[in-house]
């Protein structure tokens, strides 16, 4: 099978049962209601093709999980202590943070994990240069912003483990033509 047509299978199937969900109830009429309305929003509303470029590499794709689930708990537990502990309110600052990725999508990855983790934003995003502007909560102490960029740089380590491997990485325009 095509991947396009399994990319688009799957994005069914993943609305149908968003629909489902939604509706709190399993049932013939909530599926087809579904299903329904899933293809209407993949026909008419298509989503843009993404070049992937590199593989997906599941044992590295379950440490930058597993990465992403503990600095959730530790941001939300920084986050937790910093609105009860006494003194004078977090100084925040937006950081420019330059990235080594080469794909798009491996790029707006990076900047998805860094907006769900607590106490970070990214608030611009330099495609061409691959430059993400993060706004930082508490950057008092010099080695918060020291932590925030080795944070950084361990996730871009993993994201670049587990999508864009050196070896196997071949530009767009490459794949395209073979």
């Amino acid at each position: 099978m095509n991947r396009k047509y399994g990319l688009r299978i799957s994005l069914v199937c993943w609305l149908t049962a968003v629909w489902v969900l939604l509706w709190g109830t399993l049932s013939p009429a909530n599926i087809l209601g579904g299903l329904a309305v899933a293809l209407l929003i993949t026909l008419l509303l298509p989503l843009p093709v993404v070049p992937v470029q590199g593989r997906l590499h599941p044992l590295s794709l379950l440490r930058l999980q597993g990465r992403v689930m503990v600095d959730l708990a530790k941001a939300s537990l920084q986050i937790a202590w910093l609105t009860v502990k006494p003194g004078p309110p977090p100084q925040s600052a937006i950081v420019r943070a330059p990235l080594s990725v080469k794909s798009d999508l491996t790029l707006s990855l990076i900047a998805s994990i860094l907006t769900l983790i607590p106490g970070t934003m990214v608030v611009d995003i330099d495609q061409a240069r691959r430059i993400l502007y993060v706004h930082v909560l508490d950057v008092r102490p010099e080695r918060a912003i020291e932590g925030f960029f080795a944070q950084l740089a361990h996730l871009e380590q993993l994201v670049i483990a587990a999508f864009e491997r050196e070896h196997e990485w071949r530009p767009a325009d490459e794949e395209a033509t073979q």
